[in-house]
C-alpha cells in the first residue's frame, strides 16, 4: 500500500483524527483537533513532513501552504478548496481530493473559511503560519 492510500486509510478508520502523515519506514504520524490545529502543533513542535504523504479531512488554502511549509510530497483531502489545490499545485506537491469546492465555508456556512480568508493573498508558505495563527488567535477570543 502506498503512502498516500495508507494514510487515507487511517483517516478513515478513525474519525477522532484530523489528519495523518505517513512514510514509507512504517512512520505514522497523526494530528487531533479541527482544522489547522494538527499543523500548527507540528510546525510548533519543529516536526518536518519531508518525505510524508497526508491525509485530511479539508484543505483549503491556509491547509495547503502549511503543508508546503512542513514539507509534505503528497496531499489527500477529502474535501479541498480551488485555491488549497493550486497552492499544492504551485509548491511541486502532489494533490488528490475526495469532493473539491470552490472555497472552504465558515462553520456556519454563511462565507469564507476565516483562515482560508487569511492567506487570500500570501503565496509564500513562510509568510502564511503568522497569518493563520493570527486569524486563530482572533477565533479563540470569541
Amino acid at each position: 500500500m502506498s503512502d498516500i492510500e495508507q494514510a487515507k486509510a487511517l483517516l478513515k478508520s478513525n474519525s477522532a483524527l484530523g489528519c495523518v502523515a505517513c512514510r514509507s519506514n512504517a512512520e505514522t504520524l497523526t494530528g487531533t483537533g479541527r482544522g489547522v490545529r494538527p499543523l500548527l502543533q507540528w510546525l510548533a513542535a519543529g516536526q518536518s513532513l519531508d518525505g510524508y504523504s497526508a491525509a485530511d479531512r479539508v484543505v483549503g488554502k491556509g491547509a495547503a501552504l502549511l503543508y508546503a511549509k512542513l514539507g509534505a510530497k503528497a496531499v489527500y483531502a477529502e474535501t479541498m478548496s480551488e485555491a488549497g489545490l493550486k497552492t499544492l499545485q504551485h509548491n511541486d506537491i502532489a494533490a488528490s481530493y475526495g469532493t473539491l469546492v470552490p472555497m472552504i465555508l465558515n462553520r456556519t456556512g454563511t462565507g469564507m473559511c476565516p483562515i482560508e480568508q487569511s492567506v487570500a493573498t500570501i503565496s509564500d508558505p513562510a509568510a502564511a503560519e503568522p497569518a493563520i495563527r493570527a486569524a486563530v488567535a482572533r477565533l479563540m477570543q470569541g
